[in-house]
């Protein structure tokens, strides 16, 4: 019998919908049917108090870290520029054929000190759980929380801890990290290459990208949903969502059930529900999120734009069944994901896509962009759904209009769906990839 094991989560938040706090609450889910434990280590956490150890540094929109971020990914060369001039120890030394990418004295110390700051309080987790093991949520891997990466890869460095770094989203995928004053740092800690580190990435490209740019061989693990257990049907509580929701009698519901955020493509689903020529309006389950709000207003204006109807839904859409402070009744996703007629998932870029996995999971038809990850790990599988490669043309609409005016054929594709992923994307496949992981740093049991 294998023996049990205290292991921990470490990344900058464990809380909300986001797709790495999603993910991590299927793995301790699968590994705690392992009969292992689990423990967490974040600037922000939902999880149980007793097993939790809060940093509120290590949240990657916290003060100190974000005044980090505004500087070291500035991205322009103006922004640099008055940089140096603002410091004239800099600027006394400045040639002409000096790099303008520069990393402002003051920065180095602050995140040496942060530094050294995390990993002190690492050494604290460790001991205060008793670990055998770390299990690294993107905190390796996208560079928003530099100090806590580099405390990461020392820590890893000076106790050998078996480490699995679960990577998401890489920084040469983020054009936002492309001009930097930290390459020094990203080829540090963003991901490390420590010999005690098995990395796991979520899609096949991204295994491909590590091989080629670092030399590391990583597993692939897609993201999973528990597709051994079918979604419980709809009690009396829901009845009333299509109307709280805005939908009038006979209306079609086209869920788009993502953050507001450019990546996610929202203004083709606009587009679409104007397009149709059928009686529908487009819900949008979630708010703008860590990004800023920019894109919300160009979406409200290219809806207006378009004379369609959208309903921005976020206030009445949450983790949890409750009332909103004027009284209005507040959904899971589970209860308006069976509700929609139509899912639609345009987004331009994905490391996988949750999204994909919760419409095949409520059995809902899906439109989506052709995105590259899909187009290369998801759609040989054999999915059926409404593709567009770009731009939304008369075939999608056509595609998306059938579907919607023929409930039996959308149902057998659903079907379908439910059936392909549950041989591909399940939590069973989950736990036997996971075995070998913790067996290549444990052992076999003897």
């Amino acid at each position: 019998m294998t023996p049990s094991r205290r292991i921990g989560f470490i990344s900058t938040r464990f809380a909300g919908t986001d797709g790495v706090s999603l993910e991590t609450a299927k793995w301790a889910t699968v590994i705690e049917r392992m009969d292992h434990e689990c423990f967490y280590f974040c600037g922000q956490c939902d999880r149980p108090q007793e097993k939790s150890y809060v940093v509120p540094e290590a949240f990657y929109r916290h003060p100190a870290i974000d005044a980090i971020n505004q500087t070291v990914y500035a991205g322009t060369w103006g922004h640099m520029h008055e940089e140096r001039r603002a410091h004239p120890e800099i600027e006394s030394l400045h040639q002409d054929f000096f790099s303008v990418y520069i990393r402002p004295a003051r920065v180095t110390k602050q995140i040496q000190e942060l530094k050294d700051y995390f990993k002190e309080h690492l050494y604290k987790f460790a001991h205060q759980f008793r670990l055998e093991a770390l299990i690294i949520e993107n905190a390796l891997t996208i560079p928003v929380n530099l100090p806590l990466g580099l405390a990461l890869t020392e820590f890893i460095a000076e106790t050998g801890y078996p480490v699995i770094a679960h990577h998401h989203d890489f920084h040469w995928e983020r054009q936002r990290f492309m001009n930097n004053s930290v390459c020094d740092h990203l080829a540090t800690a963003f991901p490390p290459t420590l010999p005690s580190i098995r990395h796991v990435v979520i899609n096949s490209m991204q295994s491909h990208q590590l091989a080629s740019r670092l030399g590391i061989a990583a597993m692939v693990i897609p993201n999973v949903m528990d597709f051994n257990s079918i979604p419980p049907p709809l009690d009396d509580y829901t009845l009333t969502a299509r109307t709280d929701l805005g939908l009038e009698p006979g209306q079609y519901l086209i869920l788009q059930p993502t953050r507001i955020i450019q990546r996610k493509g929202i203004e083709h689903a606009i587009e679409l529900t104007r397009r149709l020529g059928l009686p529908a309006e487009l819900v949008i389950s979630h708010a703008a999120g860590d990004e800023g709000t920019d894109y919300e207003k160009r979406i409200r204006q290219f809806a207006a734009l378009l004379e369609v109807k959208v309903n921005f839904e976020s206030a009445i859409v949450g983790e949890a069944r409750g009332m909103t402070p004027d009284g209005r009744k507040i959904y899971t996703l589970g209860d308006i994901y069976p509700q929609a007629d139509l899912v639609t998932y345009p987004s331009s870029i994905e490391g996988f896509g949750n999204a994909f996995l919760e419409a095949i999971y409520y059995q809902r038809p899906l439109m989506l962009n052709n995105y590259s990850i899909y187009e290369a790990d998801i759609k040989p599988k054999g999915f059926q759904v409404i593709e567009f490669d770009g731009f939304i043309s008369e075939k999608t609409l056509e595609q998306a209009r059938y579907i919607l005016t023929h409930p039996e054929e959308a149902r057998k594709q659903c079907e379908h769906n439910y059936e392909l992923a549950r041989r591909y994307y399940s939590f069973s496949m989950l736990e036997r990839r996971l075995q070998l992981l913790l067996s290549d740093c444990f052992g076999e049991a003897v």
